[in-house]
């Protein structure tokens, strides 16, 4: 019999070389139909590029989930993930609405909340809030996957970003799910590992090929279900009692698309400007403006990830709201520098 152990190691094998090998197929097929996605004003590439390596990292996921877990255990989780898989396409070909990705993404929520039991239940304190009512949590946990998978998706503008990012955060998921003995979270966390991993190695700089609206909502989603995971459950060992701090394991695990999208949003509502319009005013536009180009601007903002990442683990004996407080101010701080310095030359 195979050890969950094994299974885990597996499932992150069989994504990875399933989306490795899909990938020069997709390209080969995107280029033969003009599936591509053009430089316009606000692109960060130049020349014509693949937008299609969603279906590959999708395809991995699935494969492996399929193959290395028990159905019953994540079926609602598979339908909710091939929900956005759909918008995610029918949006790469037709550009449809927001409001209609919106309703794509809530309807998949829903589906995750009332049949796949996996909704947020508690704050555990933060802003001194603890149990929440059945239709409070409903309305939150919506709020939380549309954000998450939301702010992944703008961060998905340099080669490697989105992927590198989405690596770093599946890892850290991965890794509190087998603490705490969660044989399915984790499974799912290495798997989507395994799968950007293959898919890095034909995004990063210079990209063959790009995720797109298929990949990143795929993506966004299933970090939104490992945040979920994580806020409910914390983190508990024989040794670690922290079943309160969910809420800051999943920020900082997050940090980067989650600080720089309310920061975004913040900033335009101040300067009396549409804070959802797509606009060339974050993170890594600014890396890129002061010429650090594709390749280190994704290093850079990984690097910080993992910094923030390692840095709550010493905030865990503090107060929530405490520890959230500090890590969203070294967050900011750290963020702020590249406009900070960019500022400064305009002067």
């Amino acid at each position: 019999m195979i050890t969950p152990d094994l299974n885990i190691f597996f499932s992150f094998l069989t994504a990875l070389l399933i989306t490795f090998l899909a990938i020069p197929k997709l390209i080969h097929f995107a280029k033969k139909l003009s599936l591509l996605d053009t430089a316009g004003d606000r692109a960060s590439h130049k020349g014509s590029t693949p937008f299609f390596g969603g279906i590959a990292i999708f395809t991995g996921i699935i494969c492996s989930l399929l193959f290395w877990t028990d159905i019953e255990d994540i079926q609602y989780i598979l339908v909710s993930i091939s929900i956005v898989f759909i918008v995610g396409i029918v949006d790469d070909l037709r550009q449809i609405t927001a409001f209609k990705k919106l309703m794509g993404q809530i309807s998949a929520t829903l589906i995750l909340i009332f049949l796949g039991d996996i909704q947020i239940e508690s704050m555990h304190g933060v802003l001194g809030v603890y149990d929440l009512p059945v239709w409070i949590g409903t309305l939150f946990t919506i709020f939380v996957v549309i954000v998450i998978t939301n702010g992944y998706n703008l961060i998905d503008g340099v080669d490697g970003l989105a992927g590198g990012i989405g690596l770093v955060s599946s890892f850290s998921f991965g890794v509190i799910a087998l603490i705490n003995e969660q044989s399915d979270m984790a499974i799912i966390a290495f798997t989507l590992m395994g799968a950007l991993i293959g898919f890095l190695k034909y995004n990063f700089y210079p990209a063959r090929i790009f995720m797109g609206d298929t990949g990143s909502l795929v993506v966004g989603m299933i970090l939104s279900i490992l945040a979920i995971n994580c806020i409910q459950y914390g983190l508990v060992t024989e040794t670690l009692k922290f079943p309160n701090k969910g809420p800051l394991l999943a920020i900082a695990f997050l940090a980067i698309p989650l600080f720089d999208s309310l920061r975004v949003f913040i900033v335009r509502v101040l300067k009396g400007d549409r804070p959802l319009i797509a606009g060339r005013d974050h993170i890594h536009h600014a890396l890129l403006d002061l010429n650090y180009g594709h390749k280190y601007t994704s290093i850079i903002l990984c690097a910080i990830s993992v910094f923030l990442i390692l840095g709550s683990y010493f905030l865990l004996e503090y107060n929530v709201n405490v520890s959230i407080a500090i890590l969203a101010g070294v967050g900011y701080f750290v963020l702020f520098i590249p406009f900070y310095i960019l500022k400064s030359r305009s002067k």
